[in-house]
């Protein structure tokens, strides 16, 4: 079994597909990629709007749609799951709710402020130039936000997920840039 590196796209093959539109050479096109997201929750509800935590290559790695903002043409429509390609996982992502939501406490100590890291679809405008910070398409406890992992500061991670967690697939998940 070969296992794959990277997403869909590379970065040389992300720059060529973002150049410009293939059908009417307009350079600003609307992207969507799951992408890592850190949200502080207390007593199990976001202490705040979360923030995201990924980098260039992540989100090269979890784009799954582009289309251009001119003419609408599909540059880029990819069905399988972002993290770990199993057939049609980005339909069961999208439309599934997270397989586990944050406790009002840490079990150990009780604490009531923890940190949730999760896998979250994201849309920005992409035009060539400096790109704004993503739009969430979800927010925690809404179908389509997928908590990777739970941690309290003073006890360290609660709840890391095993499968792949956007589509449920078994492990072993394929190494992310």
């Amino acid at each position: 079994m070969v296992r794959t590196i990277m997403g869909r796209l590379d970065e040389p093959a992300f720059t060529a597909l973002v150049a410009a539109c293939p059908a009417c050479g307009v350079a600003a096109l609307d992207l969507r990629s799951y992408l890592d997201r850190r949200v502080d929750v207390m007593l199990g509800d976001p202490n705040d709007d979360g923030r995201w935590v990924h980098d260039g290559e992540k989100f090269i790695d979890g784009t799954f749609h582009v289309v251009c903002a001119a003419c609408g043409h599909v540059a880029l429509d990819a069905r399988e799951c972002p993290r770990c390609h199993a057939a049609d996982g980005l339909t069961r992502a999208l439309a599934a709710p997270t397989r586990v939501m944050p406790p009002k406490r840490c079990p150990t100590c009780k604490g009531t402020e923890l940190t949730v890291l999760a896998m979250v679809p994201g849309a920005v405008r992409y035009s060539g130039a400096r790109v704004a910070p993503p739009r969430p398409l979800a927010e925690l406890g809404e179908p389509g936000f997928h908590v990777v992992t739970i941690t309290c500061e003073a006890c360290g991670p609660i709840v890391a997920i095993e499968t792949c967690p956007l589509c449920e697939a078994p492990g072993p998940l394929r190494e992310r840039p």
